[in-house]
């Protein structure tokens, strides 16, 4: 609930800081002293549009700090942990500033944060109930969670919502199988076609760069045989090196018998020179015929690779990937193949599906029907009190088009009303007097008392235009109202003020001798209290008959 406001710099207020008790809290004054000052005030704390002219003539700014006590089961702090905004469990402080040219900035605990945040977390503390409000209860759009919360069958709305996600889950799965078997269909020639074609081929990962350096190795060993056999052929032919060290070794032994021992060295020598030379070539042979292949091996390996080279430029991709290529088209074949299957059984469980969201959808509707029956009794058992007698209230609701249910069931609902017998029924924001919408809204209110989420009501001169019987049923149901949450009442109905637990009076006074004038808020004690509601039944006069029919109002 409000615990605290603080205002500085608002229009006709300078410094005021209001401790706001829970219970009935009654605000009265005269006309025109500053009541709609402190709503202003609080809806600027609570995020609604400020405008400069809120600011007090003079001041730079204008200040507004609303202090809060909340339970821990509220939304509003799952809100604040998503924004991540530090916060004291069950404390929170508004706060927002508003220069002179129109420049406004918000708070939450101290930390800056945006308008909308603010009015976000606002519309979760406060509700504000004035003459022209179109919030809250006026709002359409929240009828139908104010009839859930009224009903409060949330395991028809649970299994709804379940249903539902499901529902939405399988659609998309097979929609996404159908647009993968229509792919299939539309490339089916072209897939198979692909498919026989690499199938053929048999890509292998790795196949390019073996038979890469396969072919480089015998281009180069070509090459190089060619230069060998040039050198074997000068080795061996008859004037090779070959044959000239074995004749002149042979002619070299024939003398050696006469030389005496002179060639001895030189015979040896040319020896292991023509054995060594033996060696060489023999080796040199055996690397020409290392080198020797078949030229029909080299000319399948660049067949063989340009192929594959042929085939990666085709498909755009690496030679490395064609065997990846060769499984997806295998596997699209496949999908082609047993897409049919698939798609019946998914379009089986949709079918299913459908069929329980269907009757959880009829489930929720029931009860919405049974709840708005017996909020329909209620309200309008509440409305003859408050002088509404001719007119009628009723909870509507519309089924949508089965296509447009959604995880919230399948109908709209809106509160509707007659102002008088045989006059048709319309929202709540069409109905042309203020003080009868604000009557309405409070017998709504004291129906849904229970269920309300809003931890403070304030309800601006909602019994504006009546009076006697009328204003005290106002009274009795403000009161039993506070007992669900905190309200405050801006009142002229001494039956009203009568049964607040608090009373503020509003008073518009001269600041010293300047002309300036201020608006003062005080808390009246059992005395001034009674006063006051005598003023409130006297007018400028008042007797001592007054005090003693205010004195009778309050302990009634």
């Amino acid at each position: 609930m409000l615990i605290g406001l603080t205002i500085r710099d608002i229009v006709l207020i300078d410094r005021l800081q209001i401790p706001v008790p829970e219970g009935l809290s009654v605000l009265s004054g005269e006309t025109g002293a500053g009541k709609s000052i402190l709503l202003d005030s609080l809806g600027l704390a609570t995020g609604q549009r400020g405008e400069r002219e809120l600011v007090r003539h003079g001041a730079e700014q204008g200040v507004v700090i609303a202090e809060f006590s909340l339970p821990a089961d509220l939304p509003l702090w799952s809100l604040l942990e998503e924004q991540g905004l530090d916060y004291e469990p069950g404390e929170l402080i508004l706060k927002r500033t508003l220069s002179g040219e129109g420049r406004s900035r918000a708070f939450v605990n101290d930390q800056p944060v945006s308008i909308g945040l603010l009015r976000q977390l606002g519309e979760m503390l406060v509700e504000i109930h004035g003459q022209h409000d179109e919030r809250g209860l006026l709002n359409p759009a929240g009828h139908r969670a104010m009839l859930d919360e009224y009903g409060n069958y949330r395991k028809e709305l649970a299994a709804v919502a379940g249903t539902y996600e499901k529902l939405v889950s399988l659609k998309e799965e097979l929609r996404a199988e159908q647009d993968k078997m229509a792919e299939a269909q539309r490339d089916e020639e072209y897939i198979r076609y692909n498919l026989e074609e690499l199938e053929t081929l048999d890509p292998q990962e790795g196949e390019e760069e073996e038979l890469s350096e396969r072919r480089a190795h015998m281009m180069k060993g070509e090459k190089l045989s060619d230069g060998l056999n040039e050198v074997l052929s000068d080795l061996l032919n008859d004037k090779g090196a070959d044959a000239s060290l074995r004749g002149a070794l042979r002619r070299l032994e024939r003398m050696a018998d006469q030389s005496e021992g002179l060639l001895e060295s030189v015979v040896q020598s040319l020896d292991r020179a023509a054995i060594e030379t033996a060696e060489a070539i023999a080796g040199l042979e055996q690397v020409v015929r290392d080198l020797e292949f078949d030229p029909q091996d080299l000319e399948h390996s660049e067949e063989r690779l340009f192929a594959l080279r042929a085939a990666a430029r085709k498909h755009s991709c690496q030679v490395d990937q064609l065997a990846a290529l060769k499984e997806d088209f295998a596997a699209r074949l496949r999908a082609l193949e047993f897409g049919d299957e698939e798609i019946r059984r998914l379009t089986a469980e949709v079918r299913q599906a459908e069929e329980a969201f269907r009757q959880a959808v009829g489930a929720l509707s029931e009860a919405r029907h049974k709840a708005a029956d017996r909020l329909d009794k209620l309200v309008n058992a509440e409305l003859p009190p408050l002088k509404l007698e001719k007119a009628k209230f009723r909870t509507t609701l519309t089924p949508m088009a089965e296509e447009d249910w959604n995880a919230s069931g399948g109908e709209k609902v809106e509160f509707e009303i007659s102002t008088n017998p045989g006059a048709p029924f319309a929202g709540l924001i069409k109905i042309a007097s203020g003080g009868e919408l604000s009557r309405f809204i409070l017998a709504l209110k004291v129906v849904l008392a229970t269920e309300n989420t809003v931890p403070t009501l304030i309800f601006d001169e909602i019994d504006r235009g009546v009076g006697g019987a009328v204003a005290d049923a106002v009274g009795e149901r403000l009161k039993r109202l506070s007992e669900h949450a905190q309200i405050m009442v801006i009142t002229h109905s001494p039956q009203v003020a009568a049964r607040g637990n608090s009373h503020w009076l509003i008073q518009k006074r001269q600041l010293g001798a300047a002309e300036q004038m201020n608006t003062t808020i005080t808390a009246l004690d059992e005395e001034a209290r009674r006063e006051e509601i005598a003023r409130m039944l006297a007018g400028a006069t008042v007797t001592d008959e007054a005090r003693a029919a205010a004195a009778s109002l309050m302990q009634g």
